[in-house]
């Protein structure tokens, strides 16, 4: 059989890998259940309007820079991004607010004026901190392939092996937050990073401060939509020869002789292949959703994971006043450790904290967290309802009177229809302490030819490091049909290709 990949669902990371393989010269086909490319990076038609209805925040642009690159595309070439001054503005239902910029200076002087210059200085220890966590990650874990702790240890070397000593691996965000603010909210304001993990900041490991560093590496959104990126990487690699398959569900994986053979749709075709990269959540194929060979590849690789956050999001037009928004607005709870004790308990908060998203005016995304509970067919309509009208009344606490014309709802059931076995669950297993960061597969599995991508597995969840783990996965299948692929296209600086025999060691 001639070399033949198949990828399961046009997430971000299903299609960066095809993007790459196809690049490299493989024959690649994409089966995608929906009908448009992107995964978690939806996009709903709300009474006319396109609104993204998924992750809202592009950044660490350099990966998306560097996986263009690597496929002789140029990303300013497809997308226009433009950079955000202010990175969220953020509010509490007694007036209080605080915008947090791009301009480090700027968040000082803001800081200190909401909070005094105690808090400023704080800041300013936080953020070196912060800095520091994802310089020492980055390449030696995030990047890298799976390390585990040992590997990570080995990377950084004995010369910045003192880094990893000031991570604080065995403190939580929470706990590592109070040695640098005082005031609660402050302190509140930071811990919502936890969030982007879909975990608790009472539980999730203080490693977490790093996103506040990449944030502050730049914040865009992109001219027509969030969405826009899937599209981009989609379009790419079907002009390198991909096929991708929309309305295509895959019911099985198939294997023969001790090693993957391809795929079986729900409709019935097979597509025969040498390898198979799953971008689906870790728990569809754990579950045997995928059949008993793909169940078999995994088992025990999800061992004691705890899932992690759903959401309640209502993508809507209509009216806002009353509130000077920004892209990125956050409006929060009075009680933050509430919110996440009925969280845990499997309830909605019946004070939640509420993102919404406004790129434009007349078109909004708002979100609160819930419970992964939509395979129990929780939370019911009633109290979806009911958390709509908490929503909007704290909203109007807060100044801001959302006046909706047309909406589309999404819980944890409905998620839990789009990503199989999940729960509703929407960035794999969440971060209850430091071991789980090294708990998440890497690429590889037990069965050969079967590689795993997507935010289920290293480096986690987010555009990022989704990107990340398919190209993770598309160097892990390249190395290992290295020894047979005999006319591979390797992408060179500067985006020129050459032909090559890829060889490398697989382990």
């Amino acid at each position: 059989m001639s070399e033949k990949t198949v990828v399961i669902g046009a997430g971000i990371g299903g299609l960066t890998a095809a993007l790459l393989l196809a690049h490299a010269g493989m024959d690649v086909t994409v089966c995608e259940a929906a009908a448009t490319p992107g995964g978690k990076l939806r996009e709903l038609d709300v009474g006319g309007t396109r609104i993204d209805a998924g992750p809202t925040v592009f950044t660490l642009r350099p990966v998306f820079e560097s996986i263009l690159a690597e496929a002789g595309a140029r990303l300013e070439d497809h997308l226009t991004l433009e950079r955000l001054d202010i990175l969220a503005r953020h509010a509490w239902d007694d007036g209080a607010g605080l915008d947090l910029f791009a301009d480090g200076a700027r968040n000082i002087d803001a800081i200190g004026d909401f909070a005094g210059p105690g808090a400023a200085r704080g800041y300013e220890k936080f953020s070196a901190r912060a800095k520091q966590i994802f310089e020492t990650l980055d390449g030696n874990f995030m990047q890298a392939p799976q390390p585990g702790l040992v590997g990570l240890v080995r990377n950084v070397g004995p010369k910045r092996g003192a880094g990893l000593l000031n991570l604080s691996p065995f403190a939580s965000l929470w706990e590592e937050l109070g040695r640098y603010f005082t005031n609660p909210r402050l302190r509140q304001l930071f811990g919502r990073y936890a969030t982007y993990c879909g975990s608790s900041p009472f539980t999730a490991p203080a490693t977490l401060m790093l996103i506040a560093h990449a944030e502050q590496l730049g914040v865009w959104r992109i001219a027509g939509g969030m969405h826009r990126l899937a599209v981009v990487l989609a379009d790419l690699a079907a002009a390198r020869g991909a096929r991708l398959l929309y309305n295509a569900p895959v019911a099985e994986i198939t294997a023969a002789n001790g090693r993957v053979s391809g795929v079986r749709l729900g409709r019935g075709e097979a597509i025969g292949a040498t390898a198979v990269i799953a971008n689906a959540d870790l728990a569809a194929l754990d579950t045997g959703r995928f059949g008993a060979a793909a169940k078999a590849a995994v088992a025990g690789m999800a061992k004691g994971a705890q899932r992690s956050l759903s959401a309640l999001t209502w993508a809507l037009t209509g009216g806002a006043e009353g509130f000077s928004l920004a892209h990125h607005n956050v409006f929060f709870s009075n009680n933050y450790p509430a919110e996440f004790v009925e969280l845990g308990s499997g309830a909605l908060p019946t004070d939640p904290t509420i993102y919404l998203c406004a790129p434009r005016p007349g078109a909004y995304f708002c979100l609160v967290n819930a419970p992964p509970a939509g395979d129990r067919n929780q939370p019911n309509e009633a109290e979806s309802q009911a958390c709509l009208t908490r929503v909007l009344e704290k909203l109007r606490r807060c100044g801001l009177t959302l006046t909706p014309a047309a909406m589309t709802a999404t819980g944890p059931r409905q998620f839990e229809t789009l990503f199989p076995a999940t729960g509703g669950a929407l960035y794999g297993r969440a971060l209850e302490g430091w071991r789980d960061s090294f708990a998440r597969p890497g690429a590889a599995t037990k069965l050969p030819g079967l590689y795993l991508a997507g935010g289920s597995v290293h480096p986690g969840p987010g555009l990022p490091m989704a990107a990340i783990s398919g190209r993770l996965a598309a160097r892990r299948l390249l190395a290992d049909h290295g020894s047979t692929s005999t006319s591979l296209r390797v992408a060179m600086p500067g985006g020129m290709s050459t032909r090559s025999r890829l060889t490398a060691k697989t382990r």
